[in-house]
């Protein structure tokens, strides 16, 4: 791949992931401050829908995959991303019930570390094998 186009990829990596990122503390604030559900719940419910919207987003507008992969990639990606899943919700335990950090502000800084982890796998791990 080009230079040019590693740089657009990235460039809609991160918007995706922007947009992303919005619906996952949308959900979760929504969950939490609105609907009363504990922040460990409310993790995972903001997780489901967000993997659900960066699923489609990344194999259509970022990586362009092949649709004849899509239910290989989507088991992939979902799996991937449920290792991630783990990891946030450890970071979060850590970060809200031991080191007693706010919520949101506890999932703003999880968020940067899962965010690099995901394009590392999507990339390398899953569109990477498009056709």
């Amino acid at each position: 791949m080009r230079k040019q186009e590693q740089l657009k990829e990235a460039i809609r990596y991160i918007f995706t992931g922007g947009l992303t990122t919005v619906v996952n503390f949308m959900i979760y604030w929504l969950c939490t401050r609105f609907f009363h559900i504990y922040w460990m719940s409310a993790n995972v419910l903001a997780w489901l829908g967000a993997v659900i919207f960066a699923y489609y987003m990344n194999q259509r507008y970022v990586f362009h995959s092949n649709p004849a992969n899509a239910w290989k990639e989507a088991a992939q990606f979902f799996f991937l991303r449920l290792l991630t899943l783990l990891i946030e919700t450890v970071l979060l335990y850590i970060t809200i019930q031991w080191l007693l950090i706010p919520d949101m502000i506890s999932k703003v800084i999880v968020s940067v570390i899962t965010v690099a982890g995901n394009y590392v796998f999507c990339k390398f791990m899953i569109f990477y094998q498009k056709q």
